[in-house]
């Protein structure tokens, strides 16, 4: 496989050249961007998976919807539908894709829409009766048709983008020199005992050349200490030892199956936003037999209408800040408030 992107290297650079036409036809305005009158975050990221979106937007999720009516608006990847729709009690994970639908099981007081065009999207969710104060965007950082009011971007401590390359060769959708509109940069996935040193090392290396005037922050994933079914929960320290089938269908699992795994467990690897068919369905049982089967809470949504309930779990997670995560609540909190007040 590298052997291939190495030979693909010409239309990585052609690849990084349309981006960079088209970014800066968006920056001169002969491409138009939309903006809307209420606060719009984006949260997305430079390279292909594996940043850990779904845990910061539940995040903000969290910070903000006790006081604000928050939508949050998806392309729906792998969606079995098309235009757009807003997520109701007939709702599935084919017709949402795996993450909306997660948000909207996880957050019944949130309004939950997916719609490749967010322009459209966005005009949509304004259109309702009790529409939203806020819109999280996720996944929406080459989205340039919307102007978001306030951008986060992630990259990943093992994947950042200063060291990656143009897709095919690496995983870059756009140039690293896309990074200069985000208003914060949050490096995800990091150990939870990073040094001061070693954060220094990567704010100096994510801002040179880019975004001097973005802020850093790290976050670490922060698995629960619970295990759950539909009708269940389990401590984890009470399975660790006992005989278990694991399995993800996410971009770099490696983690969780880190944090649940023991000696006799067996674990299957699916690729990101898999469907899970029927001889997928017939291969976890076989392999499961009289086991407990744990797997992500996304790939949960896909699969607890297809597997018994009394054998299938899932672990959450979440996004944790290493420090200074008050004033990360802080710079987002202020930004909502201004742009609403403006409005």
């Amino acid at each position: 496989m590298n052997f291939l992107r190495k030979i693909l290297f010409p239309f990585a650079i052609l690849y990084g050249f349309i981006t960079s036409i088209r970014n800066f036809l968006f920056d001169c305005g002969i491409l138009k961007s939309y903006s809307f009158p209420i606060p719009v975050i984006a949260v997305g990221n430079l390279s292909v998976g594996g940043t850990g979106k779904t845990p910061q937007i539940e995040y903000l999720i969290r910070l903000l919807s006790d006081k604000y009516n928050i939508a949050t608006l998806s392309r729906g990847y792998k969606r079995k539908s098309e235009g757009f729709i807003l997520a109701n009690a007939t709702s599935n994970a084919e017709i949402l894709g795996d993450e909306p639908f997660q948000f909207y099981k996880k957050f019944p007081n949130i309004q939950v829409a997916v719609d490749a065009n967010r322009k459209n999207g966005i005009e949509q969710l304004l259109l309702l009766s009790n529409k939203p104060d806020i819109i999280l965007l996720d996944d929406a950082f080459q989205h340039r048709k919307v102007k978001a009011g306030f951008y986060i971007l992630l990259t990943a401590y093992n994947d950042l983008f200063t060291n990656d390359f143009m897709l095919p060769t690496g995983n870059l959708r756009e140039s690293r020199s896309g990074a200069k509109r985000a208003n914060m940069i949050i490096v995800t996935k990091c150990p939870r005992d990073i040094s001061e040193l070693a954060q220094n090392k990567i704010k100096k290396s994510l801002l040179r050349g880019n975004n001097k005037l973005a802020e850093v922050f790290f976050t670490f994933i922060d698995y629960d200490d619970k295990i759950y079914s539909n009708n269940k929960s389990l401590n984890v320290n009470e399975i660790k030892t006992v005989d278990k089938l694991l399995l993800a269908g996410i971009a770099k699992p490696e983690s969780f199956f880190a944090y649940l795994q023991s000696k006799n467990d067996e674990c299957l690897i699916y690729p990101d936003h898999h469907h899970f068919l029927e001889k997928d369905i017939l291969e976890i049982k076989e392999k499961a037999k009289n086991k407990i089967i744990i797997t992500t809470e996304k790939d949960f949504v896909r699969l607890s209408e297809k597997l018994p309930n009394e054998s299938l779990f899932y672990l959450p997670i979440k996004s944790s800040f290493i420090n200074n995560g008050e004033n990360f609540d802080k710079k987002i909190i202020n930004y909502v408030g201004t742009s609403t007040r403006n409005r």
